[in-house]
């Protein structure tokens, strides 16, 4: 009971990763709220979370919005008195090269991928100032924020962004006992992904298969298995570790063959 009595957001937790870190938190003993753009998937996870004993909601939200993202957070302080940890896993996978990415496409990653975990970050952090309270915030990045493919340009320079975002903001609020955190993802078996993989790379009915064949494990990662680090770094079993950035991936970094 990691999260017992705590109150945590989950930005994009209609499905996928987002979906895996609320019920994680729900099984963790804390009251949960969900948002994203799609409310019946939205109510289907609240009603989920409900039916594991949490208090849980569903509100709600693009995060491209600032506005929208204002308002779900001020909603939830409404209905539990309070937000003590906020995930950010809302995000856009769409593909780009720095050849073929529109302006439009661009504007669309940096404003899911970045400026809502911004102004979310602020909703939820004043709402901690002005209680005196300490905190814990977890991005969920991407090991694509050290490079990446040719093909996810804007999303790289999202999810770069949003490493040197949660340094800033760590840094800034280390006093007020705020920790800030990133967890960078490596290829995750969600539902987007497949959408992804067949939308982008005409893959078939086999395309984890085949991509299991090139990975170490054998497999893709599993959301769930995210959501159990998700859930230790917004507890205080993470004890003081504030402005991480944690490469969560099969993959080595830097390391070459």
């Amino acid at each position: 009971m990691l999260l017992e009595d705590k109150v945590v957001l989950v930005s994009g937790g209609t499905a996928g990763v987002g979906a895996s870190v609320a019920r994680a938190a729900a099984r963790a003993g804390a009251s949960v709220a969900v948002t994203g753009r799609r409310r019946e998937p939205g109510e289907k996870v609240a009603a989920e979370l409900r039916e594991l004993g949490a208090a849980a909601l569903y509100r709600p939200c693009d995060v491209a919005d600032p506005a929208q993202v204002r308002a779900a957070v001020d909603s939830v302080v409404a209905e539990f008195g309070r937000v003590d940890g906020l995930v950010n896993a809302a995000g856009l996978t769409d593909r780009g090269s720095l050849v073929d990415t529109t302006p439009e496409l661009f504007d669309r990653q940096i404003a899911i991928n970045l400026k809502g975990p911004f102004f979310a970050m602020q909703a939820v952090v004043q709402d901690m100032l002005r209680r005196g309270a300490p905190g814990s915030i977890v991005n969920i990045g991407s090991e694509a924020a050290h490079g990446g493919a040719p093909v996810l340009a804007p999303y790289v320079a999202a999810k770069a962004g949003l490493a040197g975002l949660t340094k800033n903001a760590a840094h800034a609020h280390r006093f007020d006992r705020i920790r800030i955190n990133q967890l960078n993802i490596g290829w995750t078996d969600t539902e987007g992904e497949d959408l992804t993989q067949r939308r982008f790379h005409g893959a078939g009915d086999d395309w984890r298969e085949r991509a299991a064949e090139r990975l170490p494990a054998g497999r893709l990662a599993d959301p769930d298995e995210i959501a159990g680090m998700v859930v230790l770094l917004l507890s205080d079993r993470s004890g003081v570790v504030t402005g991480s950035v944690l490469d969560w991936d099969q993959a080595v970094i830097g390391a070459h063959d």
